[in-house]
C-alpha cells in the first residue's frame, strides 16, 4: 500500500503541473528551480531516514513519512500564496525521499524474508499507483488543479495501517536486538557504485517523462488540454506490464541481458517522443519508454541489496544512501531537462535519450554477487 500511495501522489502531481505552473505563471525555467528544491530536499529526506531508521524500525519512519505526505499534499495545492505553495512543496521533497528509502528498505527485507525476487511487484505496486493518479487527473481534466488535493487521503490510510501492517526488524529472526547502521560488516561499495548509475540512468529518464511529459503534450506538440496526462497514464501502463512480468523475463534470460535489450527499447523511446511531428507519435514513444525502462529501479535495489550483504540493519543503512541515486537521476531528468529545454523540450528530451545507453555497458554489474574479499578491499 505504501508503494501504491506513493505512485497515487507523485502521478497525480507531476500530472497536474502544466496547470499549477499556469496558476503561478511560472515558465520551464522557474519550474526547474522549485523542482531542484523539491528533489534536494528529498535527498535530505532519505538522508533523514537512515538516520530515523538507525534508531527506529524503518516501519514507523515509513509511517511519519506518509503522514507528512498527507498534511503537505493539501497545503502546495490549496495554497491561497506563493509562499505557501513553495513551503507546502518542501515539505513534500522530504516526506517524498523518507518515504522513498524506508518503501524500499521494507522491500529488501520482505524479499530477504521471503528468498525470493519481489523487488518487481512492489515496484509494480508504485505503478499501479501511478496509473490512479494519471486516472484521476485525466477524469478531472476539467477542474482547478486544486482539486488534486483530495489524492492526500491515499497516504493518509497507508499511515494508518488501514490495508495491512509493515515489517519490523523484530519480525525478521536474529535483528531484534539490532541498532545503529550496521554490523560491521564491510559495505563493498564499488560494485554498488555500477548499479547506483544505473539507477541514476532510470530515474533520469523516469522523472524527465513523469515531470516533463504532460508539459511536453501541452506546450510542445500541442495536445489537447484534457489529454495531457497520456504523456504518464500509457507509460505507467507499458512499464506496470513488464514490471508484473520481471521476475520471469529475469529467469528466463538473465539480468544483464533483459536491461541491455531495456536500454535499446527506452532509447528508441525517447527518441520518437524527441522527433515526434505530432502528440499521437509523442504519446506511443512514451509509451515504449515505459516498456524499455520499467525493471531498472526495482533490480537496482534487489541487487544494491544483495551485494551489501551484512545484517538487516546494516542493509537499511545501504538502501537508504543508495536511495540518493534516485534523486541524481531525478535531478538529471527533472531540472536538467527542464533546464535545456527551456525554449524547446525537445532538446530536452535529447539528453536521457542519449544517457540512457550507459546502461549498456552498466548491466553486466546488476548481477554481481557479494565477494567476501571484494567486501574487505572496498
Amino acid at each position: 500500500m505504501a508503494f501504491a500511495s506513493q505512485g497515487v501522489v507523485f502521478i497525480s502531481l507531476t500530472t497536474r503541473l502544466p496547470d499549477t505552473a499556469d496558476r503561478w505563471d511560472l515558465g520551464e525555467l522557474e519550474l526547474s528551480v522549485l523542482l531542484l528544491m523539491m528533489v534536494l530536499l528529498a535527498g535530505a529526506g532519505s538522508v533523514l531516514a537512515e538516520r530515523l531508521a538507525a534508531h527506529h524500525d524503518s516501519a514507523l519512519v515509513l509511517r511519519a513519512g506518509l503522514l507528512v505526505t498527507a498534511v503537505a499534499v493539501p497545503a502546495l495545492l490549496l495554497a491561497p500564496v506563493f509562499a505557501g505553495f513553495v513551503l507546502g512543496l518542501a515539505a513534500y521533497g522530504v516526506a517524498l525521499g523518507l518515504v522513498d528509502a524506508t518503501t524500499n528498505m521494507q522491500a529488501v527485507a520482505v524479499e530477504r524474508a521471503a528468498s525470493r525476487p519481489l523487488l518487481p511487484s512492489f515496484h509494480a505496486a508504485w505503478t499501479c499507483g501511478g496509473l490512479v493518479g494519471a486516472a484521476l487527473t485525466l477524469a478531472t481534466s476539467g477542474l482547478p488543479d486544486r482539486s488534486g488535493a483530495v489524492v492526500a487521503v491515499v497516504p493518509l490510510l497507508a499511515a494508518l495501517g488501514a490495508f495491512g501492517a509493515y515489517v519490523t526488524r523484530a519480525e525478521v529472526p536474529g535483528t531484534a536486538d539490532l541498532t545503529g547502521t550496521g554490523d560491521g560488516t564491510p559495505v563493498p561499495w564499488r560494485p554498488i557504485l555500477l548499479v547506483g548509475l544505473g539507477l541514476v540512468v532510470f530515474y533520469m529518464v523516469d522523472t524527465a517523462a513523469t515531470t516533463w511529459g504532460a508539459t511536453y503534450l501541452d506546450r510542445t506538440v500541442v495536445a489537447p488540454e484534457r489529454l495531457v496526462a497520456l504523456a504518464t497514464f500509457p507509460y505507467l501502463l507499458a512499464s506496470l506490464v513488464v514490471r508484473l512480468a520481471g521476475d520471469r523475463l529475469v529467469q528466463r534470460h538473465g539480468v544483464t541481458s533483459v536491461l541491455r535489450v531495456g536500454a535499446v527499447v527506452g532509447c528508441v523511446g525517447l527518441v520518437t517522443v524527441v522527433t515526434a511531428p505530432g502528440w499521437p507519435v509523442a504519446v506511443l514513444g512514451f509509451t515504449v519508454a515505459g516498456a524499455g525502462m520499467a525493471v531498472v529501479a526495482p533490480l537496482s535495489f534487489s541487487a544494491a541489496g544483495r551485494i551489501a550483504g551484512g545484517s538487516p540493519a546494516s542493509t537499511d543503512a545501504v538502501i537508504a544512501r543508495f536511495n540518493q541515486f534516485n534523486y541524481a537521476g531525478a535531478l538529471l531528468g527533472a531540472v536538467l531537462t527542464g533546464v535545456v529545454g527551456s525554449d524547446s523540450l525537445r532538446v530536452g528530451f535529447a539528453v536521457p535519450a542519449v544517457l540512457v545507453l550507459a546502461l549498456l555497458p552498466l548491466a553486466r554489474s546488476f548481477a554481481a554477487e557479494r565477494h567476501t574479499t571484494e567486501a574487505q578491499s572496498a
